[in-house]
């Protein structure tokens, strides 16, 4: 349904969830904005419930958003994902509602490639075995499958942001590097891109996944891949957990194929901290587990807030849809000695004569116009003279296609 929005900053609602960093807050409230918080996720049915006149929501990874949340919001103006991944997100029905997403594509790469290259060497040294012996009174010294890192053939699947800067951390480290991506990826100092995944798999003494969260990806890391990877390899993932098949990669430790390995996602995770977690993977030799902590430094979670935040503000203010995941992305400036209008509409034909003609009808004076489409959605923004009775523009609702508006003074 169109809809329209127009209302004072301290009358804007933001609801963000899972324990975001206090500098979102702080930036946004700053900013004049009302900010409520939460700790934990919220599932379908709470979502809906919470969302009920909220103009924008945050959330990180444990969030759903899914169409039906969508469809329920009466308010909603904007979503943000204070991480890297939105599969977590309905895309396609946040287009369908006018709903601007944003994310934080880059602010915590550091820190996951960070943990990536402590694991590899925390596994190749056996220290965590090695500590819990220690623990319980066994003195086991003795370099025994005790190895260096340099001279090792690192496998990178997915070479992204993360994947990418770890090839450069892991070459000056003096590994050999290899990697394997669907999409054509510049490979960054000696790094070797190889055309097949299994062809990685062979040579690597260390398989490490970055891929994104998307559907395809689901259960790509089996039993054939583990079957096919170098005896006595190890493996890291510390992408998204429903990319690895789990209880195979139990056998393939228990089997010996896989000498060790370090996992941060999981399949099911626990909503909150106080919730139990259970996984085949427990318990294993040289099997290390962390709670989907890869980008959580007190770093990166800054970086991120601040990030997303100003993402946000950039929308809410003037209308920038820069870094939008899906909305055109127009880079705006201040409007300054007129009033803004943005208007998300369907891509169709004919949308930007009829809402010419509507503003026309309104009496308003056009200074400056722009707009810009992608396949599914087209984003209208027009600058106009102040003087103009704001209830003209309640024919904008009638222009074909428009899915929300709202003006900015």
């Amino acid at each position: 349904m169109a809809g329209r929005w127009s209302f004072p900053r301290s009358r804007m609602k933001i609801l963000l969830l899972e324990n975001i960093h206090p500098a979102a807050v702080e930036r946004l409230e700053e900013a004049g904005y009302s900010v409520e918080t939460q700790k934990g996720a919220l599932d379908e049915d709470d979502l809906i419930a919470a969302i009920k006149g909220v103009h924008v929501l945050g959330i990180r990874s444990k969030t759903t958003v899914s169409r039906r949340v969508l469809e329920e919001a009466d308010r909603l103006m904007a979503v943000a994902a204070f991480c890297i991944g939105t599969n977590q997100i309905d895309l396609e029905a946040a287009s369908d509602h006018g709903v601007a997403v944003f994310n934080a594509p880059y602010s915590n790469t550091r820190s996951v490639v960070e943990l990536a290259v402590g694991l590899m060497i925390v596994l190749m040294r056996d220290v965590v075995d090695k500590s819990a012996a220690m623990h319980v009174g066994q003195w086991n010294k003795s370099a025994t499958g005790s190895r260096e890192l340099r001279g090792k053939t690192l496998g990178i699947v997915g070479y992204g942001a993360i994947g990418s800067q770890l090839s450069v951390l892991a070459e000056n480290l003096g590994m050999r590097v290899l990697f394997h991506d669907l999409s054509e990826r510049l490979a960054l100092g000696n790094a070797r891109r190889m055309r097949s995944l299994d062809a990685l798999l062979v040579e690597s003494d260390v398989v490490t996944l970055h891929v994104d969260g998307r559907k395809e990806n689901t259960a790509i890391f089996g039993a054939a891949q583990f079957s096919k990877m170098k005896e006595g390899a190890l493996f890291l993932n510390l992408s998204r957990g429903h990319v690895v098949d789990v209880g195979a990669l139990a056998q393939a430790l228990g089997s010996g194929r896989v000498a060790g390995a370090a996992v941060d996602v999981f399949p099911e995770e626990p909503r909150t901290n106080s919730d139990p977690f259970e996984s085949p993977l427990q318990g294993l030799k040289n099997m290390i587990l962390t709670p989907h902590v890869g980008g959580s430094t007190e770093e990166a979670q800054e970086a991120i807030a601040e990030f997303a935040a100003d993402r946000l503000l950039g929308y809410l203010n003037r209308g920038d849809t820069t870094f939008s995941v899906n909305l055109p992305n127009v880079q705006l400036a201040e409007v300054s000695g007129a009033h803004r209008i943005l208007h998300i509409h369907r891509n169709q034909p004919g949308v930007l004569a009829e809402l010419n003609r509507a503003l026309a009808s309104a009496g308003l004076n056009i200074l400056g116009q722009h707009l810009k489409t992608d396949e599914r959605t087209g984003y209208v923004i027009t600058d106009v003279d102040r003087d103009y009775d704001p209830e003209a523009l309640r024919t904008l609702r009638t222009v074909p296609g428009t899915l929300k508006f709202r003006t900015l003074h």
